[in-house]
Parts: structure tokens; C-alpha cells; sequence
């Protein structure tokens, strides 16, 4: 505590640059599981990649999964952790590359048959990426789209050629280009476009970098798309409505057709180019002849939006899933249609594999169910299959009328289950501990400084655990939470992470002064970053990025140089019990240093290589410096006195300042002291200059002194209640006074009870 002047000066206030964040995702205890809807799948069947045939899944947890599967299970084989946001489609593009794209505005490539390795980040989409398309027969030629409008055609082969700087002093390859995890990397830059639309794939001659291909001529957002195998024709649909027709090879637009009333969700062309079929929002199927350039079928199936679509190898059949939580199987030529199966989400996406069919659903779950993708024919033997007709409004008048045929399967054939996604949350007033409620109804009390679950009370009230586990503490709000990814992601600001502090006891940490102050941001930061500090030891050359950039000889030997001041700095502090990670199903980090883009990566995964560029500046400097930001509020003013009719004396004057977790028993022993040594208070300074209290922090001081033996019984107020000694002054300006002015204690005698 230290006396302030009653009125003071405020400073001019310069508004910082908005600094990186650093997020850490916490996994549940089965982190093999997905733990938000799928939004996309595909199949590497078993005569590309040996005798195993593999599942690939990406969902909006952030993270592509691969299953290994055979006639009667599957098995969880690898994750692919590297994307920051929503997966929103896959595919495989040859025998051993993943592509994939993400609401994160990237396209990363994967070595499929790996543990995981990212082998390329593209950075060129302006918003969030929305689908892919890949050519069955050119694995080079790969597609992406987006909600900027745009379309761009890849060269994978010729994006992944690593580019060799000629010089130390070349620009970062990162600002421009695509990085992946441990590589070298493209720079992939585009040049602008004209009206022509004509733009072939080109090398820039001044950073001998990768451009990929644009088909410029959406204005709206690009939902579909669908190649041909060849590569040579490529077909475009989103909010505009209509599709759009191009030669990836040129980026040149060939025709433009119309006919859905709503968003086109999905595409598909056969293997010639002639044929293609568009699902939409409408809830209608068409099928289009490019040839003739115009709409040959069209199919009312669905009663909501049409998401998916897959076809038997021949183009006869259709299997079609949507928003209406149905599975259809459709005859293109005679228009029968029947219902396959039904779900408890809307279906995502299909992927046909022999005789079965894989569904992806919003749910984290993903099933196979029984398809005769060979002979289609046994399926409507089955009975119960009706005329699609030409009208939305038949088909859902249909089903309103409660006149749908049973489905032909009730059960799928294997199921490979996922982790429920958490949907509700409240932060606990001890700033530690989250209440979480996922979709299964299941409550789990987590410690966000471990990132472990601490009580995992099943299915229970959340309401009622919450008002049970209210505990009356007020601690400042040093990060923020969103369960965005279907997991709880935690924000770390700077300055407002390093806002919250608790005493040593408290955190029953041993070994350090029971009334030391520990800051919670920077020890979870350690916590966070203390593999990458352990391995950082080992390894005093660091050559590759986190991002996968190439480090110059000069950026090299400045790293040197700050590895050998690091030996004896703050980043040998230990790692306090209570921010200790776990090394089964640790968090991962998501952040974005000075150069690249953000990166997401498993603690426990840090090599030691990792650039002090990928991290934020802040960030570094409070684990390896112990240097913090400048911090607003960590004091607290108020006045202190005596009890409106009591006799006790006056033991200050003027206000008073003292941290905001101090304990209401610091400030009685501050009391008794005055009281007793009964200073005289013309000796104490008004000038509004710190007035020391106490030795240690303005903590009564170890060791016995005379005045304790005669330590008079003292209780502190707020707004007439007797405060407990353990409440600190925070807590009590939170919760017992209430007002924005300047808090007042009173004093008095204990009263004998």
C-alpha cells in the first residue's frame, strides 16, 4: 500500500499498433477423435496405396484426419495440424498429395501417406476458401475457390518446387509466398489481369517465384466447383447463380449458364467434360449438357438445400444429400428416385468407395452405409422408390403431406465416432477454471493454466454446477475464449494477458515467498512455449521457420548470437506446477510472428528450429526477458477510516493505494500497527509520493515484534458488512461496493460475537 495524492495527473495516451495474438487450443483427452462437424472426405483406395485403403476427413475443428479402413473396421492412422481455422474441403490429387483448404484463407499440400507433414501454405486467396477441385487424371492441376470471388488453377508440381535464393539480402520469401512445415518454399505472386481473361501459368522473372492460373469473372462468392479428368474443362457455381465454365489451362471463361433460383452448392462433371450436375439451395438437382450448353433434367429429390453429390463411375446414378438430413439415390435417365437413408444432420459431403458410400454430416461423426455403386439396380428393387418430378414445391408437398417411403437401410455399416463439440461455456470468476456443456449434454470443469479437464461431471444441469461452483473473487480478465473450433481456443492479448496476478500461496506453489506475486499470462506463455525453450537449448543453429521459410546466412548468425545470451536469461525460469501442460493431448499454439502468416502446431511438436520470427515480439519478450508491457489497473485507491461512532483512533489520511489482490487481513494488520506504534500522523507525507509501508511489498515483515503482543482485535467494513480477512480489495470493490468512485473502508474494535 502507498499513500496517493488526492487528485492526480493523466497523462496523453499514444494508441499502439494492434500486436499478434497468441492462441492455444485445448484437446480433450482423445484428441485421435474429430471434435466438430466434417466438412469434407475423400478415399484413397487401397490399389494406389498398397493393400490399405485410407479414409481422409477434415473438419471444422481445424484439422484433417486420416483412417486407415478395411471390410470391417477402421483405425485412426494420423492427424494433419497446420490450418488455423475451418477445414472446408480436401482432395487427393495423385497417389501421395492432400490438398486442402480452410476458412483461414489458405490452400495447404500434404504428403497423404505421412505422419502429417505440410508440405506447401498458399497464400493467394483474398477470404475464406471454400472448395477445391482436382483432375482425375492431371494430379497437377488442382482448383480452389473462394468467398472473394476468386478462382485459381494450380500447377502442383510446379508450386512445389522449392526456389533457392541468390542472395542473403533477397526480400523474405514469406510476404508473398506459400510455406509449409520444414521446407523451402515458392514465392507464388500474381500479376495483374486484364479484361481478356486469357492468363496462362508464368514464372515471375524477378523473384523466379510460381503464379498460378486465375478464371476472373466472378463478382460473388464461389461455393463449387468440379474438373473434368483430363483437366481441360472446369466448371464454377456460388451466389450468382449460374455456372460458369473455363479452361483451367488459360483461366479463359467459355460459357455461362442459368437455371437455379438459389446458391449452387455442388458440382460434378464426368469424366469426358460433356455431363455435369448442380445441386442447390433451391433444393433442386440439374443436370447440364455443356455440350449443347443447356439444361437436359432437372430433379425435385430434396425438400431443403442440396449439399452433396456423387456418381456411380458410369454417370447413371446420383446419390444426393443435403440440409433435409437425406440420402437419395437417383436414376438420371427414368428419373426414379428412392430414399437411401436418413440422418440426424445435414449431410456435408459423399465419397463412393466400391460398394459403399462415406457420409459426412455437421456432426463430428463420420459413417459408411451400403450403396451398390455397381449395380444401382438391387437398391430400387428394395421397393419404396417414387418419380422425381420437375418442381420443388411437388416434392415438398410430399413430405409435408407425411407420404415419404421408409428409407432402404436403417443402419450404416461402420461408424467412426468423434468427440462432441462443446456449445456452451462460462469463464469462473477465478479466471482459471472454464464450465464447459457439449452436444452430448456432458459438463466438464477445465484449468485452463494446464489445459487439462479437472472434473468431468457427466450429464448434469449446467446452470445449477455453475451457480454451485460460484466463488466470490474478482480477477481482472486476461483472455479471451471462443469455441469456435468445437474445443476451447484461448486468446492471449498483449497487455491485457499480463492484467491478472494471484499470490504464490494461492497457487500453492512451493519453493517461493508465500506473498510473491505471479503473473498468470506470463507463466501460462511458459507453460505454453517450454518444450520449444527445452529443445531451443539443444539446438543453438535454427535454420527453418515454423512456417517453413529458409533462413538467411544473416538472420542465421544473429540467431547464434541471441541463443548464447538466452543461457543465462529469464527463460530459464522453471515452469510452476500449476502451468504445467500435458504431453498426452497437449495444446496447440496458434499465432503469427513478423513474417509468414499464422501457424498452428502441437506444443509438444516444437523442434527447437523454430525461427523467434514466427512468434510474436510480446511473447518472447515476457518468456525471455521477463520484460512486461506497461499494465493499467493493477492498483487500487481508497480511504481507510475509522467506524462513523467509534473511538478508535485515525490512522491516515488522504487515500491510500495498494495492489488489487491484496488481502483485506494485510490491510487490518496496517491498522493494528498504526494503531499500536501510534505514529503521529504530521510525520506521514500527503504529497501524493509512495508511502512504504511495510518491508516485503507492503507485507508485514517476518520475525516477532513487540507491538504483535499487543495486536488489538480489528475488523474492516465496506458499506457497513464486516469483510472476511481473505477477500482481497478487488473482490470487496466487486462485490460489497459496487460503485465506480473510490473505495471506502472503515475500521473498528472486533465486536466480541
Amino acid at each position: 500500500m502507498h499513500r496517493v495524492a488526492s487528485s492526480g495527473s493523466n497523462g496523453g495516451s499514444v494508441r499502439a499498433r494492434k500486436e499478434k495474438k497468441l492462441t492455444y487450443v485445448l484437446n480433450d483427452a482423445n484428441d485421435s477423435k474429430h471434435c466438430a462437424g466434417v466438412n469434407c472426405l475423400d478415399v484413397l483406395k487401397s490399389s494406389v496405396s498398397g493393400d490399405q485403403s485410407y479414409l481422409f476427413t477434415g473438419s471444422r475443428d481445424g484439422t484433417l484426419k486420416r483412417w486407415a479402413f478395411d471390410e470391417d473396421a477402421s483405425f485412426y492412422s494420423t492427424t494433419f495440424e497446420s490450418h488455423v481455422d475451418w477445414v472446408n474441403d480436401a482432395a487427393l490429387a495423385g497417389e501421395s498429395t492432400l490438398v486442402s483448404c480452410s476458412s483461414d484463407t489458405t490452400v495447404k499440400t500434404w504428403d497423404s501417406l505421412s505422419d502429417g507433414v505440410c508440405t506447401r501454405t498458399l497464400r493467394q486467396h483474398s477470404d475464406y476458401v471454400t472448395c477445391l477441385a482436382v483432375a482425375a487424371k492431371n494430379s497437377n492441376v488442382v482448383a480452389s475457390g473462394g468467398l472473394g470471388g476468386e478462382v485459381f488453377i494450380w500447377d502442383i508440381e510446379a508450386a512445389l518446387s522449392p526456389v533457392t535464393k541468390p542472395n542473403d539480402t533477397m526480400e523474405d520469401s514469406s510476404s508473398n509466398g506459400a510455406n509449409g512445415a520444414g521446407n523451402s518454399q515458392p514465392i507464388a505472386s500474381l500479376r495483374n489481369v486484364g479484361s481478356s481473361n486469357n492468363i496462362s501459368v508464368q514464372t515471375s522473372p524477378s523473384r523466379g517465384g510460381y503464379t498460378p492460373t486465375i478464371a476472373k469473372g466472378h463478382k460473388e462468392s464461389v461455393y463449387a466447383l468440379a474438373m473434368n479428368d483430363a483437366g481441360t474443362m472446369l466448371v464454377s457455381g456460388g451466389t450468382e447463380k449460374v455456372l460458369r465454365v473455363w479452361d483451367p489451362r488459360s483461366g479463359s471463361k467459355t460459357m455461362k449458364l442459368r437455371g437455379h433460383t438459389d446458391n449452387i452448392r455442388v458440382l460434378l462433371l464426368d469424366s469426358t467434360g460433356r455431363f455435369c450436375l448442380s445441386g442447390s439451395s433451391d433444393s433442386m438437382i440439374r443436370l447440364w449438357d455443356l455440350g449443347q450448353q443447356r439444361c437436359l433434367h432437372t430433379y425435385a429429390v430434396h425438400t431443403d438445400s442440396v449439399w452433396a453429390l456423387a456418381c456411380t463411375p458410369s454417370f447413371t446414378h446420383v446419390y444426393s444429400g443435403g440440409r433435409d438430413q437425406s440420402l437419395y439415390l437417383t436414376d438420371l435417365a427414368t428419373r426414379e428416385s428412392v430414399l437411401m437413408c436418413t440422418k440426424e444432420h445435414p449431410i456435408q459431403q459423399l465419397a463412393l468407395h466400391d460398394e459403399s458410400i462415406w457420409i459426412a454430416t455437421i456432426d463430428s461423426s463420420v459413417e459408411r452405409w451400403p450403396a451398390e455403386a455397381q449395380s444401382p439396380q438391387k437398391v430400387f428393387e428394395r421397393g419404396g422408390s417414387f418419380l422425381a418430378g420437375n418442381l420443388s414445391f411437388n416434392r415438398a408437398r410430399v413430405s409435408l403431406e407425411g407420404l415419404n417411403p421408409p428409407p432402404a437401410y436403417k443402419k450404416p455399416l461402420m461408424t467412426i465416432p468423434g468427440s462432441h463439440p462443446i456449445v456452451q461455456h462460462e469463464i469462473l470468476n477465478n479466471k482459471k477454471q472454464i464450465l464447459t456443456k457439449d452436444a452430448g449434454d456432458s459438463v466438464k470443469l477445465w484449468d485452463i493454466t494446464k489445459g487439462v479437464v479437472v472434473e468431468d461431471y457427466g450429464k448434469i444441469s449446467f446452470e445449477e454446477k455453475k451457480e454451485e461452483l460460484f466463488e466470490m473473487v474478482s480477477i481482472p480478465s486476461w483472455f479471451t475464449v471462443d469455441t469456435r473450433l468445437g474445443c476451447l481456443s484461448l486468446h492471449l492479448e498483449t497487455p491485457q494477458c499480463f492484467s491478472a496476478e494471484m499470490y504464490s500461496a494461492d497457487l500453492k506453489i512451493s519453493g517461493r515467498p508465500e506473498d510473491d506475486k505471479i503473473n498468470l499470462g506470463r507463466e501460462t506463455l511458459k507453460g505454453l512455449l517450454g518444450h520449444w525453450l527445452a529443445k531451443k537449448k539443444h539446438k543453438p543453429k535454427p535454420q527453418v521457420l515454423a512456417s517453413g521459410d529458409i533462413l538467411s546466412v544473416k538472420d542465421t548468425k544473429k540467431n547464434l548470437t541471441a541463443s548464447k545470451s538466452e543461457d543465462s536469461s529469464a527463460a530459464n525460469d522453471p515452469v510452476y506446477p500449476p502451468f504445467e501442460f500435458p504431453s498426452v493431448s497437449p495444446p496447440s499454439i496458434i499465432t503469427e510472428g513478423s513474417q509468414g502468416g499464422p501457424w498452428r502446431k502441437k506444443i509438444t511438436e516444437f523442434t527447437g528450429s523454430e525461427d523467434e520470427k514466427d512468434f510474436p515480439l510480446w511473447c518472447l519478450d515476457a518468456v525471455l526477458n521477463n520484460r512486461l508491457p506497461p499494465r493499467e489497473n493493477t492498483k487500487l485507491s481508497f480511504f481507510l477510516h475509522p467506524c462513523e461512532g467509534s473511538n478508535v483512533q485515525v490512522v491516515t489520511l488522504g487515500k491510500l493505494s495498494a495492489p488489487r489482490i491484496l488481502r483485506v487481513h494485510k490491510v487490518t494488520n496496517y491498522v493494528v500497527e498504526k494503531m499500536v506504534l501510534d505514529s503521529p500522523l504530521d510525520s506521514l507525507p500527503l504529497d501524493g509520493g509512495p508511502q512504504p509501508l511495510f518491508a516485503g511489498n507492503g507485507l508485514l515483515p517476518s520475525g516477532s515484534k513487540p507491538w504483535q503482543k499487543l495486536k488489538p482485535s480489528i475488523e474492516i467494513l465496506c458499506n457497513n458488512q464486516v469483510l472476511s480477512p481473505e477477500w482481497s480489495l478487488a473482490t470487496v470493490r466487486t462485490f460489497i461496493w459496487k460503485k465506480p468512485e473510490d473505495l471506502i473502508l472503515n475500521y473498528r474494535v472486533a465486536i466480541a460475537r
